[in-house]
């Protein structure tokens, strides 16, 4: 008798009335009714409409304070140019040479540190890579001086078989 009644999942759909089927605008109001959002997007939706409506009034009033203020203060800008401009530029050189200083400054004592570090046996980050360069390099001056001296005796016979006075 138990699998008669299936369990109530508590969702009742009830079919729509008899009038519905035949009007289909009333068909319409029903479906828009069945999807309207719940009371909690409603009030996500008016709290993202007042939001943005309060960020708009500040926008504006910000540009609008920043327009007058510009009307307002031009004049004094363009009467003191002239001190402005030599103040402006003395201002930059000064800055961009501290923080360029200060940047050698922090440079040279990373590599400092890192000298240190590798010299002392400590491996820091990168010290395989030197060591990589260091045995081609070498390996490249061993190659090099091992053809000088087999290809500098052949030259010098040719020159003798050349000129062999000389």
């Amino acid at each position: 008798m138990a699998d008669r009644h299936p369990a109530f999942t508590g969702v009742y759909q009830r079919p729509p009335p008899r009038h519905h089927r035949n009007n289909p605008i009333s068909a319409i109001f029903h479906k828009l009714q069945e999807h309207a959002p719940n009371s909690t997007q409603l009030l996500g939706l008016l709290t993202l409409v007042i939001s943005g409506v309060i960020l708009l009034l500040l926008t504006g009033l910000t540009l609008t304070a920043a327009v007058l203020g510009l009307i307002v203060l031009a004049p004094v800008v363009l009467i003191s140019s002239p001190i402005w401009l030599p103040i402006g530029t003395i201002l930059f050189v000064v800055v961009a040479g501290l923080l360029s200083v200060c940047g050698f400054g922090v440079t040279s004592a990373a590599v400092l540190s890192w000298l240190y570090r590798y010299f002392r046996g400590l491996h820091p980050v990168g010290s395989d890579r030197v060591d990589y360069a260091r045995s081609r390099i070498a390996d490249t001056a061993t190659h090099v001086k091992d053809y000088a001296r087999e290809y500098g005796g052949y030259l010098h016979s040719r020159v003798k078989d050349a000129a062999p006075g000389a």
